[in-house]
């Protein structure tokens, strides 16, 4: 088993404008971006800073004057060999001065992605872009039955992230609980691209057993990565990605069936008739003692001591835990007893 962090470090590094609230507000956004961008080709020559009131802005030739972004200033002083904090420590006119003379004048003409008026990135005639709308419309055809996970706390993170550099995309079938091994796995993936070459696109599909408050994914199973660079045939890889999610529901929708198998023998198999028998039986499968008849007391409320019961005793126990380690391994020992009804 993996305990996958990419999410809980997206969380961690997004600023509030960067998180949305809905897989359709971050779809809304991914179609304004893309039918509000523009893809220029210029020759070398055509592109030159330009100082403007305090700041350096880049002219496109004949497209008139368009401002940067840190990314794209960052490309054009990679484009140029000059250091980009070097050049912050400029006046614009000095800084222009130094790009004009160190910016290749000659070579095949170069991509550069505006947005309105704004420049997003600078690329070789190499770069393949990909736009994260094509992505996300994948996912709303084919994984229709995920959702974000729980909201975060910290900076009320969803999972759902889009900026100027790139998109994080963190989704979940809270429904798909399904049986592997004896124990209760849920399905999700973590999905990413960068329209302006920030990342490579790709895709991580996994099956697990808890996603705490932070967004780790706890004691993943069957994890599956694939991602390709933004070169050539790069759009081939939507048809990778949508296998990928395609597979994980077809696995999802086998396993439900023989989940849903195991919970209505868990509904009529009893672990004993005496409280005494059954915590045996407990103390056997590594519950704790003082756990164990915690869980007896809830249980015997519903009248019997079948394995749903003392399960879902475990798992409200669980909840109360104040530490994520405490929880998962109480939650861990539980679904264990699921065994007990295939």
């Amino acid at each position: 088993m993996q305990n996958l962090t990419a999410a809980s470090r997206e969380l961690f590094r997004r600023s509030p404008d960067e998180v949305f609230e809905s897989l359709d507000s971050l779809y809304e956004r991914c179609v304004a971006d893309k039918q509000r961008s523009q893809d220029r080709w210029h020759a070398p020559l055509e592109i030159r800073p330009k100082p403007i009131e305090g700041r350096l802005d880049l002219e496109l030739g004949a497209d008139g004057v368009y401002r940067m972004n840190d990314w794209s200033f960052s490309q054009l002083c990679k484009f140029s060999g000059v250091s980009k904090d070097t050049l912050n420590k400029l006046s614009p006119q000095t800084a222009g001065q130094a790009l004009l003379e160190t910016f290749p004048g000659t070579g095949k003409p170069l991509q550069v992605l505006s947005f309105d008026r704004q420049i997003r990135s600078i690329h070789g005639a190499s770069y393949m872009r990909l736009h994260n709308l094509d992505l996300l419309n994948i996912v709303k055809e084919f994984a229709t039955d995920f959702q974000p996970p729980q909201k975060s706390k910290f900076n009320n993170g969803t999972g759902l992230y889009c900026g100027e550099q790139d998109m994080f995309v963190f989704l979940i079938d809270p429904l798909g609980w399904a049986d592997i091994n004896g124990e209760a796995f849920a399905p999700g993936f973590f999905l990413w691209n960068s329209e302006v070459g920030r990342r490579s696109v790709g895709i991580q599909t996994f099956w697990f057993q808890a996603v705490c408050a932070n967004h780790i994914v706890w004691d993943a199973v069957e994890v599956v990565d694939f991602s390709r660079k933004h070169t050539a045939n790069v759009h081939e890889c939507l048809t990778e990605i949508r296998r990928h999610i395609e597979r994980l529901v077809e696995k999802r929708d086998e396993r439900r069936d023989g989940f849903a198998r195991v919970m209505a023998n868990a509904f009529k198999t009893e672990l004993g008739d005496k409280a005494e028998d059954v915590a045996k039986v407990l103390a056997k499968h590594g519950i704790p003692r003082d756990l164990g008849r915690q869980a007896l007391q809830l249980a015997e409320q519903a009248g019997r001591f079948t394995v749903f019961t003392l399960v879902d005793a475990l798992t409200r126990i669980a909840g109360n835990h104040q530490y994520v380690g405490d929880r998962t391994e109480l939650d861990q020992k539980a679904s264990g007893l699921l065994a007990l009804a295939a």
